[in-house]
């Protein structure tokens, strides 16, 4: 993500996104990354030209492990912990991680219902991608308004 894709934005927006290229950039294994709001609109994309490049091309599908299928993923895994739990009766779910042989995804509550989804390498370090992740919700669950989550959504839905 480079600072041209932030052009216009708010000043809370752009560190968002600075904070998202910075998880993406300093962490090594992490593929993809996410944000979700609570109703599962993709707010913040690690690589959010990815699907207006592909529907330029007429190409209608997300590309294979983008952005949006993770923001897809990250919002039904979310919808399925906080059934689990509310069955279970274990209280609000905090952090989901799924292993798989070629891949792990993580998934972390914002405070305000919102989700930090990231897709990394099957051999990452889980406790430096969670503690990495964790730093970005401290840092972005408190200016994630319902304003800038507004601005969020319109931007990527522009392809910013």
């Amino acid at each position: 993500m480079t600072a041209t894709g932030t052009f216009g934005l708010s000043s809370e927006a752009r560190n968002l996104h600075w904070l998202l290229s910075n998880l993406v950039e300093e962490v090594p294994g992490v593929h993809s990354v996410a944000v979700v709001s609570s109703d599962g609109l993709l707010l913040l994309s690690s690589d959010p030209g990815q699907n207006t490049e592909a529907a330029a091309a007429g190409r209608h599908e997300s590309p294979r492990g983008s952005s949006a299928d993770l923001a897809t993923i990250v919002s039904g895994i979310g919808s399925l912990t906080v059934g689990a739990a509310k069955l279970m009766e274990g209280g609000g779910v905090k952090q989901t991680m799924i292993a798989m042989e070629e891949g792990s995804v993580f998934v972390m509550a914002i405070s305000d219902g919102s989700l930090l989804g990231v897709h990394a390498t099957p051999d990452c370090d889980m406790s430096v991608v969670a503690y990495h992740m964790a730093l970005f919700v401290g840092r972005a669950g408190h200016v994630l308004t319902p304003e800038l989550r507004d601005e969020l959504r319109k931007s990527m839905e522009k392809g910013e």
